[in-house]
C-alpha cells in the first residue's frame, strides 16, 4: 500500500496539520517555564511533522492525524530537553530533598512528612517548600523524567531510537517498578499525577479540584517526582 501523504509537498502538510501542532505546542506550553518561546515549540513541531509524513505506513492501521499527533509531541519534548535552563543549584537541591525523604523513609518505616523532610534538611518547612517550588517550576513533566536520578537517569538511557532487547527488557521492569512506587504514594500525590498526567489537567484546574492554590499544586507535585526518585534511587 503506498503511503497516502507521500505524494504530498511539505508545504501541503504544513499548512494542513499546522493547527494541530499549534494545538499541541499549546498544551505542552502549559506545563512549561514562562520563558520558553512558543515560536521554538511549533518550529520543532513542524519538524515532527515532516518527520512523521516521511515514515508514515497506513498499513499499520493508525491514522495519519493519530501517528503524527505521537511525532509532534516527541519532537516538542526533546527540543525542551535539549535546552537545560535550569541552575545547578536546583539540582543539587532536588537530590538533597530526594535524599532527606528516603533517609525518614527508612527510619520511620511510613511516608515522610514536610516537617520531617524539612528537619532532615535543617531547614523550615516554608524554605522546604520554597525548594519544591524551585523544582516544579525547572523542568518539562512526563512520566519518564519523574525519576530523574542524574544526568544518566535510567529514564533517559531507556529513551532511544533503536533500544536493543536488552534495554527493552529492563525499560519494561523499570516501568514495573515506577507503577508499583507510583502506586505506594500518599492519596494526595498519587491524585494530583492522575489529574496531571492521566486527565491531562494543568496545575489550576488540580488546584480547583482539591480546594488548594496553584503553587501548593505545584509543591505536591515536585514532593511526588522527589518522592518517586528517593524510593528507585536503587536503579542507579
Amino acid at each position: 500500500m503506498y503511503n497516502v501523504v507521500e505524494f504530498r509537498s511539505g508545504q501541503e502538510l504544513i499548512h494542513e496539520y499546522a493547527p494541530l501542532v499549534r494545538r499541541i505546542a499549546h498544551h505542552l506550553m502549559a506545563r512549561l517555564p514562562s520563558h520558553v518561546v512558543l515560536d521554538d515549540l511549533i518550529q520543532a513541531g513542524m519538524m515532527g511533522l515532516l518527520e512523521a509524513a516521511s515514515r508514515y505506513d497506513a498499513g499499520k492501521g493508525a491514522s495519519f492525524e493519530t501517528y503524527a499527533g505521537i511525532r509532534i509531541r516527541g519532537a516538542i519534548i526533546d527540543e525542551v530537553r535539549r535546552g537545560d535552563w535550569t541552575p545547578r543549584s536546583v539540582h543539587r537541591n532536588a537530590r538533597r530533598v530526594s535524599g532527606a525523604m528516603a533517609e525518614v523513609e527508612q527510619r520511620t518505616g511510613r511516608d515522610a512528612s514536610d516537617a520531617e523532610v524539612a528537619a532532615e534538611l535543617g531547614i523550615g518547612v516554608a524554605e522546604y517548600h520554597g525548594l519544591l517550588q524551585d523544582s516544579v517550576d525547572s523542568r518539562l513533566f512526563s512520566y519518564d523524567q519523574l525519576t530523574d536520578m542524574s544526568e544518566d537517569t535510567p529514564a533517559e538511557q531507556f529513551i532511544a531510537a533503536e533500544p536493543d532487547p536488552g534495554h527493552e527488557l529492563e525499560s519494561d521492569v523499570f516501568k514495573q517498578a515506577l507503577i508499583r512506587a507510583i502506586g505506594a504514594l500518599p492519596e494526595r500525590e498519587r491524585l494530583v499525577l492522575s489529574l496531571y498526567y492521566d486527565e491531562e489537567l494543568n496545575l489550576k484546574e488540580i488546584g480547583q479540584v482539591l480546594g488548594v492554590s496553584e503553587s501548593r499544586v505545584s509543591q505536591i507535585h515536585s514532593q511526588a517526582a522527589l518522592r518517586l526518585r528517593g524510593r528507585l534511587r536503587d536503579w542507579r
